[in-house]
């Protein structure tokens, strides 16, 4: 079963990453100002991982595949790790919409 890990950045924003059930991050969020704006950010994205058209699927400058998850309104929620190919980021995806519904959150800030 994958996990939302919730950490404070160095400017001390508060982030979480999901993780896959192998313990590899398959989704970094942004910076939030507060906790609560992190945990509402985890529920989006638990919310929308299922749904297809969310994932904006990219290739970055250097040739490298990546996705961003997005909510409803457009708004980035998460983006992936860079992947070699256009494979990988369909695993990523995959991966994102099978762990991130029932995914445990631990909170690391406490």
């Amino acid at each position: 079963m994958g996990k939302f890990i919730i950490t404070k950045r160095k400017n001390e924003e508060y982030q979480f990453n999901l993780e896959a059930s192998n313990g590899q991050v398959i989704l970094t969020s942004e910076g939030y100002a507060n906790k609560a704006g992190c945990k509402n950010g985890i529920q989006s994205v638990k919310n929308n991982a299922p749904t297809d058209s969310r994932y904006e699927r990219k290739v970055s400058k250097n040739d490298l595949y990546y996705f961003n998850l997005k909510a409803g309104n457009g708004e980035i929620i998460g983006k992936s790790q860079m992947y070699a190919s256009s494979g990988g980021r369909y695993n990523g995806i995959e991966s994102v919409k099978n762990n991130a519904p029932e995914a445990l959150i631990i909170d690391e800030t406490i």
